[in-house]
């Protein structure tokens, strides 16, 4: 370790191996400190791991973890008119979730309602610019890419 002074500062240089965390932003240290991991395993796992009964009107919106940092809350965001269902199976999402980690993760799970009538009204907002999207993709020159452009364009349409 090498110290460096330079106007009353003292810069700190390590050589060689430095640990592999010490190379990420600090934004990134931080989620990963917040077991964000676990957050990122939860999103990508909530349809296999649920019921479709439970997965299809519900998503995990965030995870807020505890002072000490051992047991967390995992907040459900849930379709208006379905929270019963997730209320009377809260017991059987927090073991299968902690079952899938192996160790007790989540705490508890708070629901946080949605109406489902929001996202018809942005699809409704992106019809109106669609226009404006094919205009800007005819002035591409690339052939490729303007197809690519439009096949994607006609597939967020027909969703």
């Amino acid at each position: 370790m090498h110290n460096k002074r330079n106007n009353k500062e003292t810069i700190t240089y390590l050589q060689g191996l430095r640990p592999f965390g010490s190379s990420f932003p600090k934004g990134v240290k931080n989620i990963l400190k917040r077991s964000g991991y676990n957050y990122s395993e939860i999103i990508s796992k909530w349809n296999i791991l649920l019921k479709k009964q439970i997965s299809n009107f519900s998503y995990p919106k965030s995870i807020k973890m505890s002072k000490g940092g051992e047991k967390a809350t995992l907040i459900v965001a849930v379709q208006r008119g379905n929270e019963i269902e997730i209320e009377y199976s809260k017991k059987e999402i927090i073991d299968k979730l902690n079952s899938y980690f192996g160790y007790q993760f989540i705490d508890k799970i708070k629901l946080e309602s949605f109406n489902s009538g929001n996202k018809t009204k942005n699809k409704n907002k992106f019809f109106k610019d669609s226009d404006i999207f094919e205009k800007k993709i005819d002035k591409i020159q690339n052939n490729e890419i303007k197809n690519s452009l439009y096949k994607l364009l006609n597939a967020i349409k027909n969703d």
